[in-house]
């Protein structure tokens, strides 16, 4: 039985994989390179994220691209919040990993204080093969993690079995 569980998790993966709908929370100057990344000659499409969805309920992917103020972090954390799972964040560009060079009192330095984050992609801003590049990093996290309610743990067949107090 096991054999079968992890082939029915190997193809979850894959379909997962080239199945992303994102989320563009675009607050900056990186927005230009985003916008070249979805472009025909980068072709994001390829890899299977080729239209992005306006709404958080919607999405899977929440690609932050820019500089986040404090003002808007609660806003960030509430479209984080209102995702299905399972949900992944990508910062894009090194004023959303880092802060960049806007070290001051209004300017998030990193949003994985806000959010948690599974790839960085560094660059002020990013080139397009560095954000494809990201892009097949998260793919591969997101095969390897895919596990549905049906996988055998040590307590039995996963989070279907009610659990039984003693």
């Amino acid at each position: 039985m096991q054999l079968v569980t992890s082939r029915l998790d190997a193809v979850l993966g894959w379909a997962r994989k080239y199945s992303i709908f994102q989320y563009p929370f675009v607050t900056a100057c990186c927005g230009m390179e985003y916008m070249s990344t979805m472009a025909s000659h980068y072709d994001m499409d390829r890899f299977g994220a080729g239209l992005p969805r306006f709404s958080p309920r919607q999405a899977d992917l929440l690609m932050v691209v820019g500089t986040i103020s404090h003002k808007m972090a609660p806003v960030l954390r509430r479209i984080y919040d209102q995702m299905a799972a399972p949900k992944w964040v990508v910062a894009f560009g090194v004023c959303t990993c880092t802060g960049g060079f806007y070290d001051d009192y209004s300017t998030v330095q990193g949003i994985d204080t806000i959010v948690p984050v599974d790839v960085y992609i560094p660059g002020c801003p990013p080139r397009p093969e560095v954000v494809l590049e990201g892009f097949m990093k998260l793919q591969e996290k997101i095969q390897k993690e895919a596990r549905g309610p049906w996988h055998m743990d040590e307590e039995g067949w996963g989070r279907f079995v009610p659990k039984t107090e003693k």
